[in-house]
């Protein structure tokens, strides 16, 4: 019987569980926590939580499971846990370890990027405006998330137009000279002392009341600011409040307000397809959409023990694996169906807020127009997205001659200059984009007297070692027959380590073709209608991998032909130059060094030798601030 090692972290112990019947799970404590189930290879294929740890670990070997769970636990021979003090705690590890090694039968969200906030600085005299991606919790008062940027950076501009705030981010220890931003009226020159910290308060408070939404306290402000400087007779300043007056009203009369609600609100659309989920997201600030962002996730993950549906399951993973970005939760969640850990999970958004949040379905008719609108958004970008996806696979599968639609492809290529810092790169494709997560860039490591063919298999079998033996579909090499056949003999050699048999192919250029190790050539440039667009997908994957490999490799030969710079001294050879990059780490810590401390610390090179290499490496520098 195929049997499983299972190990706790919190001590040294290890014991056996069988895959199928009750599973002897009485060394696992009744406690909170998460565990980790793994491939043979060591993969990660799954994370999961509980509040009772062996409870989940039996749910996991009864005899009636589900066909994605049954698929799941065929490939595990693995399962550790970690024991935490409580749900929330272990909440927290799952999304963290979720994020770290991104299981296939988890939910992963193909962004790794964190979303634009107006961040205004408040620790300083004069408060500041800028952009932040990252949250600190140091005073500081964020306005966002602005998805897509383009919003933020009209904010912004309107912002720094029409309103009294300094545009710079310079400290302002000791006074200066205005820069041409007050000589544009668009600066109040604090740096200068030209305005009072009071009246610049003042200011930053309309800047806050403008982004917070809050427009008739703004307009009442600001009506009473230009009466004031009419009765005063002081009617430049009255003229140009009324014109901000007048700009925020045309600004406004294009943001038509979805709601009364003032709440911050996210609202969640999901749309379900046969291959998956569409969701769409939707940032609601002071009855105003500031951004969206929309997901596609595969229909493969399996079903937690005791959920009483996959949308809810589905939903509860999305929450965590989404808000444990660089993201301030909401006051309040929309949802088509309430999780059942909704409890534990408002406790932890909570927490990350910094004051209450609610999980919710919609309890009026706004929020659920609302939430129709998000619906609406996650289908039309399945419409516009997934589908198209899916129709160049499609006609992909059919020029290639497969037997199953492909879902990811993945390539190879190499960068040298006759020989010397030669590099290899490797890109991921799928779903409609490129997994920048699954790139890979390797060093050759031996160069002397090496060809490319020996180069092309070094990299192959150093890249898929790495990828712990996971690939995609397809794997393709830029090149000939032969790199092909280079690519054929690399998989060979780690069959055993891998988790799919892929389909092997190379593109050359000029002409573009395709090489099929069945001996069938494709010219795509001969394909014509809905299959060209498959032929220019390969060619993007083509030339991203180029792109890549290049331009590691332009980066490893600048670097050598700027250190080689060194052994132009007289005196200076190679072991000198490796000595002192050794000792002083980069060619800037020895230009700010004196020769007084290059001796020093490097005993075989002189003062005077010393002095010849910093006016080199200076020579060198002003060299390049005039190109």
């Amino acid at each position: 019987m195929k049997r499983l090692h299972c190990r706790t972290v919190a001590q040294p112990h290890s014991y056996e569980l069988p895959i199928t019947g009750q599973a002897d799970t009485a060394q696992v404590p009744e406690l909170p926590g998460v565990y980790i189930m793994k491939s043979k290879s060591g993969k990660v294929l799954y994370v999961g939580k509980a509040k009772n740890l062996r409870q989940r670990l039996r749910y996991y070997f009864h005899e009636e499971l589900d066909v994605r769970k049954s698929r799941l636990i065929k490939e595990v021979q693995d399962i550790s846990f970690i024991v935490t003090r409580n749900e929330v705690e272990a909440l927290i590890l799952e999304a963290n370890l979720i994020k770290q090694y991104k299981p296939r039968y988890n939910v992963i969200l193909r962004d790794d990027k964190n979303y634009p906030y107006i961040k205004i600085v408040m620790n300083e005299r004069f408060p500041h405006l800028e952009v932040a991606r990252r949250i600190k919790h140091d005073g500081s008062l964020y306005f966002g998330p602005y998805v897509p940027a383009g919003v933020l950076w009209e904010a912004l501009s309107f912002i720094r137009r029409n309103f009294n705030i300094r545009p710079c981010k310079y400290k302002l220890d000791k006074p200066m000279k205005p820069c041409i931003q007050y000589q544009m009226g668009r600066c109040p020159a604090p740096c200068a002392d030209l305005i009072t910290e009071e009246d610049y308060k003042k200011a930053l408070s309309e800047v806050i009341l403008f982004l917070r939404g809050q427009r008739k306290d703004l307009l009442q402000g600001l009506e009473e600011k230009m009466n004031k400087y009419a009765e005063e007779m002081r009617y430049e300043e009255a003229a140009r409040v009324r014109d901000r007056i007048n700009a925020l009203k045309r600004l406004w009369e294009t943001q038509r307000a979805v709601t009364m609600k003032e709440e911050e609100m996210d609202i969640v659309g999901v749309y379900e397809v046969q291959s998956g989920f569409s969701i769409a997201i939707l940032f609601l600030r002071n009855g105003l959409i500031v951004g969206k962002k929309e997901f596609f996730i595969k229909k493969h993950i399996p079903i937690h023990p005791f959920t009483s549906s996959p949308i809810k399951e589905l939903l509860e993973e999305f929450l965590e694996v989404f808000y444990l970005k660089e993201i301030i939760p909401p006051e309040i969640i929309v949802l088509p169906e309430e999780p059942d850990n909704k409890e534990m999970l408002e406790r932890w958004l909570s927490e990350k807020r910094g004051g209450m949040v609610r999980i919710k379905r919609p309890d009026d008719k706004e929020e659920e127009d609302l939430l129709r609108m998000a619906l609406e958004n996650a289908r039309v970008y399945f419409d516009e997205k997934a589908i198209k996806s899916e129709r160049v696979l499609e006609l992909l599968r059919d020029i290639l001659e497969l037997d199953q639609t492909p879902e990811s492809i993945g390539a190879f290529d190499i960068s040298t200059t006759s020989g010397r810092e030669s590099t290899g790169g490797f890109v991921w494709w799928q779903a409609d984009q490129f997994l920048k997560d699954h790139y890979r860039r390797v060093r050759v490591r031996k160069e002397e007297g090496i060809n490319d063919y020996e180069m092309l298999e070094e990299v192959i079998g150093r890249v898929i070692d790495n990828l712990n033996g996971e690939i995609p579909d397809i794997l393709m090499v830029d090149g000939g027959q032969g790199q092909l056949e280079v690519l054929k003999r690399a998989v060979e050699q780690k069959r055993e380590t891998l988790n799919k048999t892929p389909l092997l192919i190379s593109i050359a250029k000029d002409p573009d073709r395709v090489f099929l190790l069945n001996g069938k050539v494709i010219n795509l440039e001969s394909l014509k209608g809905p299959e060209e667009e498959a032929g220019l997908l390969l060619r993007r994957i083509r030339d991203e991998v180029h792109r890549f490999a290049i331009m590691y490799h332009r980066k490893i030969r600048d670097r050598r032909l700027k250190e080689s710079r060194l052994e132009e001294v007289p005196g200076i050879g190679p072991k000198r130059r490796l000595e002192l990059l050794r000792t002083f780490g980069s060619l800037d810590n020895i230009r700010k060094a004196t020769p007084e401390e290059i001796h020093k610390k490097v005993p075989s090179i002189g003062v005077r030798t010393a002095e010849l290499i910093l006016e080199r490496l200076k020579s060198d520098q002003s060299k390049d601030d005039r190109d």
